[in-house]
This record gives structure tokens, C-alpha cells and sequence, in this order.
């Protein structure tokens, strides 16, 4: 294996501020590959969480990121949505376009067994949207909605428009699909959901998705909740705590608040399932232009520590937002 002209990768300096860098890389050996990138994207949620420096002391080792560098809180080499071509490594995988759980970089090596080839009708634009399908697939394993069930998602980001793309496919399921924001209607809509203000949910949910990231809509969540109904709770709020009405109705109704992390597959899916396969099947997923419209925004490589800045301070209506590796 020899030493290579550096390749770039964004590194969190310090909490709030990030910077391009040059990153050594090699060739790969026996079982790698080396991929040169074409797209990511900024998982809103977490990276905005890492940004700020606001990853609690207790979950340095659970919120690693499986090609980190470094350690939180900073300096840190932190990303997991990275579409590529692999350029160099075994036969049966040079020249394919993969998806690599991978930090933002321009090119890397990793093991082969990291990366997984695009289904043959899935466009690479759209591929960055394999880490948040995958989450969404593995939230409504944590759910088990039922046929026929009416289904209420909270928080109209990415990872709720998934979800409810992804239930809105149930037999005789009943969608509904909230956000504060009106315009979130028409995504809705497309999502194959019905669309609600908050303070227009009417009636009770059999089951309930909770992707806002917000106290507001985890306890809207549990206001609406029917007998014994499950609320699914995706958002991660990093070392922020939330005051939940556990009083009231919350033990007259038998409510369940189930947890969902993707690092985990659930343990009824344990004997079946590992996490490549549920990344096969989440990218298999995407072959959906419907999905498209979840990506609002792009920006070159060279932009992404102005981008991840402004998203960390004001998101605005931005959903999924896209990074290109140009020359």
C-alpha cells in the first residue's frame, strides 16, 4: 500500500465552527475499496447536535459514527451519509456507485463489506436519503403499526416524511402527517398523507410517530394517543430534557413510549435481519421519484462549513440538504 496526494474531508474544529482539511489517504488493501465521493448530505438532526457540541458526556462512545475521527466533543471527523464511486478494490465492485455510512470527504478507503452497491434504478442524487430511510424502516419496526391502524407522525422533516411514506403503504391505514409549518402540506400530500396543524389534530391515534424534535410534539403525541396506543419516539434531543404530561391520562390509557435508534436492529428482527440488510432494503426503498421533493437544497463540498453553520442557527423550510463533490 502506498501514500497519495491528500484528499480533503470537513473536520468540527471546535463547537460551532468547522473547516475543510487535508486528509491522508492510501491505496486500499486485500478487502477494501477506495471510493471517490460524488454526494452527501447533512443529517439535520444529529450534525447539528454535534456542531453545537451538544452530545452528552454519557454518549461519546453510543453516538460514534462508524469511519469518526477523532472524539467528541472536538476536534471530530463526523458524517454518515456518503454516495461514491468505487475507483479502486475487488473486481466485482470497481466502477459501481455505492453508499458508505462515511464522514464528508472527497475520496476514502474503507472495508469492501462497508459499502453497498445502488440498486441499478436508484439515482445517485436521491441515494442520500439511504441513512434516513434506513432509520425510518427501523422506527416503524420499533412501532408495528397494524393494518388498517390510524397512524398520526409528528414533525414533517425528513425522517417523519419517511416514515409516513412508508405507513401511508399499509392497507386501510389512515395517514396523518403534522407539522407547524402550512407548507408542509403539499410534501404531505405527496407523501400519500393527510396534513394537520397542530391544533387541528382531531380524534385519537392508534399509533404515533414523534420525529419533531420538539417537548411540544412529543406531548402532543401523548394527547392524542388512543387506549393503549404506542407513541414511537425517533427525535434525539441531545442534552436537552423534556417535561412530559406522565400524569393525566398517560397510565388510565396504558400509553406506551417506545425509544427508536437505528444502531440497533429491534430484537423480534435480530434473527433475520442484520444491519447491511436493512440498508439493502432501505436503499431498495428509495426507488420512489415521490422522494425526491425531500431534497430542497444543495451546495458544493467547499460550502459545506458556511452550510452546516446556518443550518445549526436557523433551518428555515430546508428538509434533506445535499452536498456535491465537484473537481
Amino acid at each position: 500500500m502506498t501514500a497519495q496526494e491528500p484528499t480533503e474531508a470537513l473536520w468540527l474544529i471546535q463547537p460551532g465552527a468547522a473547516a475543510i482539511r487535508p486528509e491522508p489517504i492510501r491505496d486500499p488493501g486485500p478487502g477494501e475499496v477506495r471510493v471517490r465521493t460524488r454526494y452527501s448530505a447533512i443529517s439535520r438532526g444529529s450534525e447539528t447536535l454535534v456542531y453545537q457540541g451538544r452530545v452528552p458526556t454519557s454518549q461519546y462512545d453510543v453516538m460514534r459514527a462508524p469511519f469518526q475521527a477523532g472524539d467528541f466533543p472536538a476536534p471530530v471527523k463526523y458524517g454518515y451519509i456518503s454516495v461514491g464511486d468505487v475507483v479502486a478494490g475487488p473486481a466485482e465492485l470497481t466502477g459501481q456507485t455505492v453508499f458508505c455510512l462515511h464522514p464528508h470527504q472527497r475520496e476514502y478507503v474503507v472495508p469492501a463489506e462497508a459499502v453497498v452497491p445502488l440498486p441499478a434504478r436508484l439515482p445517485p442524487e436521491r441515494a442520500v436519503l439511504g441513512a434516513g430511510m434506513e432509520t425510518a424502516v427501523n422506527a416503524v419496526w420499533d412501532g408495528s403499526p397494524l393494518v388498517g391502524e390510524r397512524i398520526a407522525v409528528i414533525g414533517a422533516g425528513v425522517m417523519g416524511c419517511l416514515v409516513a411514506r412508508l405507513v401511508a403503504g399499509m392497507p386501510g391505514s389512515d395517514v396523518t402527517l403534522v407539522d407547524i409549518d402550512p407548507a408542509r402540506a403539499e410534501v404531505a400530500r405527496g407523501m400519500g398523507a393527510q396534513f394537520a396543524a397542530p391544533d387541528e389534530l382531531a380524534g385519537e391515534f392508534d399509533r404515533l410517530f414523534h420525529a419533531s424534535a420538539s417537548e411540544a410534539g412529543l406531548r402532543l403525541a401523548l394527547c392524542v394517543a388512543a387506549l393503549e396506543a404506542t407513541v414511537v419516539e425517533i427525535s434525539w434531543y441531545g442534552d436537552r430534557e423534556m417535561a412530559l404530561p406522565l400524569g393525566e391520562a398517560f397510565h388510565s390509557r396504558r400509553l406506551t413510549l417506545r425509544s427508536s435508534q437505528v444502531a440497533r436492529v429491534p430484537a423480534h428482527q435480530n434473527p433475520r435481519w442484520d444491519n447491511q440488510r436493512r440498508l439493502q432494503l432501505a436503499l431498495s426503498l428509495l426507488d420512489d421519484p415521490v422522494l425526491d421533493q425531500l431534497i430542497t437544497d444543495e451546495s458544493d463540498f467547499r460550502e459545506l462549513p458556511q452550510v452546516l453553520e446556518a443550518l445549526s442557527r436557523d433551518p428555515g423550510s430546508s428538509l434533506c440538504h445535499r452536498i456535491r463533490y465537484s473537481d
